[in-house]
């Protein structure tokens, strides 16, 4: 089930906050490829696992800083434009948490 406004702009959003997510998001890549690399290479499974999960780990930070810049900023701006759209911006959070809590 995907959300009505996907295709809205993230509010408020720091330019420091933007460089650090985007630079954590690039480590994760060079991770990934690690992993990758080292499956071609059949390394030792636990190995491959322990890293797996720090990149699971280094993802669920970045999803909460965003999850933190969300409610922070476009939940409490939706709140400020009325009573429609903070419901309609609760719900989406609402659903997101569901999603994520998986």
């Amino acid at each position: 089930m995907g959300t009505k406004n996907s295709t809205r702009a993230a509010t408020n959003v720091c330019a420091e906050d933007r460089a650090k997510n985007l630079a954590r998001l690039k480590r994760i890549e060079g991770q990934v490829r690690g992993i990758a690399q080292m499956v071609e290479q059949d390394r030792y499974c636990v190995d491959v696992l322990t890293q797996i999960a720090a990149v699971q780990s280094a993802m669920r930070s970045v999803g909460k800083e965003l999850l933190r810049h969300h409610l922070k900023h476009c939940v409490a701006d939706a709140a400020k434009l009325g009573q429609t759209e903070f419901e309609e911006a609760s719900d989406e959070l609402i659903e997101l948490l569901y999603r994520n809590a998986r």
